[in-house]
């Protein structure tokens, strides 16, 4: 009796699994349109974003009214810096910075810019408690506010590994969706 329920928990999935490769699979990619789950010929991205290059710029402009300075420690990234990266702390000497590869960071595609602060001293820190300002508040979460005031998801949010000095502009796409040649209309985003 067990064999025979196994093997009908086999069959529906069996079933379960053609059934979505012959029907549903055809079904979304017709209603979707061609490029749906085809990779287009885009080329990737050598810059920021215009739209993330000028909230970079309000974001330093404001933290500095506050009195914050503000370090934009990286931008855009090529797949190959990428992959530089991701190697350190593995093949490569030094701690692990992050867990994507080229091609799988939204830095790759000019979406995302990480900080840093600077101190009076002039010494450039990721310390999320600093207070330079003295105003009671962590000057870091100072700067998250002013980020996501202005349209930025910042990766200490996210629920797995935590990127503190990591701000994003996703526009809704995903990195799948931006592996696959869908990149955010300057237009639709433009002030």
């Amino acid at each position: 009796m067990r064999i025979l329920v196994n093997f009908l928990k086999f069959s529906v999935g069996i079933i379960g699994i053609g059934l979505l490769f012959f029907y549903v699979i055809p079904y979304i990619e017709n209603e979707a349109g061609p490029s749906f789950l085809q990779k287009e010929d885009v080329p990737m991205p050598e810059a920021l974003h215009p739209v993330v290059q000028e909230n970079k710029v309000e974001l330093v402009d404001r933290a500095a009214e506050k009195g914050i300075a503000v370090v934009i420690t990286d931008g855009h990234r090529s797949v190959s810096e990428q992959d530089m990266l991701y190697e350190q702390g593995r093949s490569e000497e030094g701690s692990i910075v992050t867990y994507a590869e080229g091609g799988e960071s939204y830095h790759n595609y000019g979406l995302a810019i990480d900080f840093a602060i600077e101190t009076k001293d002039g010494r450039v820190v990721w310390d999320m408690n600093y207070d330079g300002n003295n105003n009671g508040t962590s000057d870091w979460m100072e700067v998250v506010e002013v980020a996501e005031d202005l349209g930025f998801t910042w990766g200490g949010d996210w629920k797995n590994f935590k990127d503190y000095p990591h701000l994003q502009m996703d526009f809704g796409l995903t990195i799948r969706e931006l592996q696959y040649g869908k990149r955010p209309e300057v237009e639709d985003y433009a002030k």
